[in-house]
């Protein structure tokens, strides 16, 4: 009777998500440093995770990391917005007093 030795070797290969490392760093830089801190933090793990073979871990943290950038970077474009608006407005009524 033989003893089977699983062959750890021929796992499949999972590749490694994108950790979007870069627009987490963008987004802290220039827009939003709450949400952008956040992103950094989420996009470190995907390495970690990926390398401990929980790779739907690995692939959640990835998107957590896109998405706040993205919300970061949308609530900075939002603020700017409205900070020009108010910027203006404080022009006009200085302007016609």
């Amino acid at each position: 009777m033989q003893n089977y030795q699983p062959n750890y070797d021929q796992a499949p290969y999972v590749p490694k998500p994108d950790n979007n490392l870069v627009m987490a760093i963008i987004c802290t830089a220039c827009c939003c440093l709450p949400a952008g801190i956040y992103a950094i933090v989420r996009a470190n793990d995907v390495n970690s995770l990926h390398a401990m073979g929980k790779y739907a871990e690995a692939q959640k943290a990835a998107n957590d990391a896109k998405k706040w950038s993205l919300i970061g970077m949308a609530a900075s474009a939002v603020i700017g917005v409205l900070y020009g608006i108010f910027y203006l407005v404080v022009i006009l009524i200085a302007a016609n007093s």
